[in-house]
């Protein structure tokens, strides 16, 4: 394959920007070059060097763009697609009322492939690379992603969404189905290509212990894959999963007396959590999935972005789609931003374009391989226009550094900014 040099502002990172000064971890070059051999990234640095020691690559000079590492959505349900900003619901009202019927669709092989195809194209155009799905209940509702997922040679962590109970009839299965049933797509998918089975348990009040169980059995039998569920979003959820589990002596013990606690553990929102609970997560290794456009969307509250990191905790960021009012990572950055106002604390750019790249890779346990502007990593690569519409271009033309060029697209741009999206090497059309 043809050497590809791609040319711009480039960043990238060396460190967790959340931890110490941000500035320590940040690699940004204002004339740098990205160098793409079968798919990798085979060598970074300044572009005239990349230049001069690689006279046979095809150059794309992409001027002051900014060359970044594609974004790694950690959480969002492809089903949801069709009914996202669906409007005045909090969460359980909001799963009966929109959801269900929604997911109830997919029982239909066609119409899940349309979704699907529609999900990975909006999420390309928005500069996402990589997503995390919850599917439905139907294998085939996995079947339809890691389909269209492998068209496009792209990242994807996916699974069965489980639920025996609390739900309509035609949205429950068993616990003896839910393991059957992500036993075979996993072994049907898991590695093959870029797919990445995810066991899934939507949350605990879907699932008796019985299913729990079994689930907890199947992720013990096959340790390398991650498993997904939400966690502490809500206030009523969690009397709920206290009046459902008496016995247990938080939210996370639901899972963890399962078998659903561990170091590939992906536990979405995390947003009233528990003492114990924070010190478990951390203990284990297990990463929380910060989704603020949907935290604020449904009215969930408000992430602790800074002291969860200081916890030393993984912390993903994710659009949760359609809980979630956005399929873009830079509108996600930019929630992200605001709720940590909120919270009192002014997240810097570096840090929201970690979370939206390393971090979530680092949720994904796929540090280094996604997620990342480096050498030995996938070329994934979204290239963002810094002044992509008239009021982005007006308040950069004033920027006094890189990052004061990069904020307003963080906190204004949409798929107008992403000027190109490469996935694995190939440059996406437009």
């Amino acid at each position: 394959m043809k050497k590809q040099l791609l040319l711009g502002q480039t960043l990238g990172f060396s460190g967790n920007p959340l931890l110490g000064d941000w500035a320590d971890a940040v690699n940004f070059d204002s004339a740098g070059g990205v160098l793409i051999e079968d798919g990798r990234i085979t060598a970074t640095g300044n572009a005239a060097h990349l230049r001069a020691d690689n006279p046979d690559a095809a150059v794309t000079d992409y001027g002051d763009a900014l060359i970044s590492a594609g974004f790694v959505d950690a959480h969002m349900h492809y089903p949801q697609t069709g009914m996202i900003a669906s409007w005045g619901k909090q969460l359980i009202d909001w799963l009966n009322t929109y959801t269900f019927p929604e997911e109830a669709r997919f029982g239909d092989r066609a119409y899940a492939d349309d979704v699907a195809n529609r999900t990975l194209d909006i999420a390309v155009a928005h500069g996402t690379t990589t997503l995390t799905s919850f599917c439905t209940i139907h294998p085939g509702s996995v079947d339809a992603l890691f389909e269209a997922a492998d068209a496009r040679n792209m990242a994807v962590f996916a699974g069965k969404t489980c639920m025996d109970r609390n739900a309509p009839d035609n949205l429950r299965d068993s616990a003896q189905l839910a393991y059957d049933d992500s036993k075979a797509l996993l072994e049907k998918w898991h590695g093959k290509g870029r797919a990445n089975y995810v066991i899934t348990p939507r949350f605990s009040p879907t699932s008796t212990p019985e299913q729990l169980t079994a689930l907890g059995t199947l992720w013990a039998e096959h340790p390398s894959c991650l498993m997904q569920t939400h966690l502490s979003e809500q206030l009523p959820e969690i009397a709920w999963v206290k009046e459902l589990f008496p016995d247990a002596r938080d939210y996370l013990d639901t899972y963890e007396m399962h078998g659903l606690l561990g170091a590939r553990g992906l536990y979405g929102h995390a947003i009233h959590l528990e003492e114990r609970e924070i010190a478990r997560l951390a203990e284990v290794g297990a990463a929380v999935v910060h989704c603020p456009t949907s935290n604020t969307f449904i009215g969930s509250g408000l992430f602790d972005m800074m002291g969860l990191a200081k916890a030393a905790l993984t912390i993903g960021l994710a659009t949760d789609t359609g809980g979630g009012s956005s399929f873009s990572m830079l509108r996600t950055m930019a929630a992200a931003y605001e709720i940590g106002q909120l919270r009192g604390t002014a997240l810097h750019p570096a840090q929201l374009m970690w979370l939206a790249t390393e971090g979530s890779a680092a949720a994904l346990k796929m540090s280094g391989e996604i997620g990342h502007l480096g050498v030995g990593a996938v070329a994934d690569i979204t290239v963002l226009d810094l002044q992509s519409t008239p009021a982005i271009a007006q308040r950069a033309s004033r920027a006094l550094d890189i990052w004061d060029a990069v904020f307003p697209t963080i906190m204004m741009g949409d798929d107008r900014a992403v000027r190109d999206v490469w996935i694995a090497g190939e440059k996406q059309s437009a």
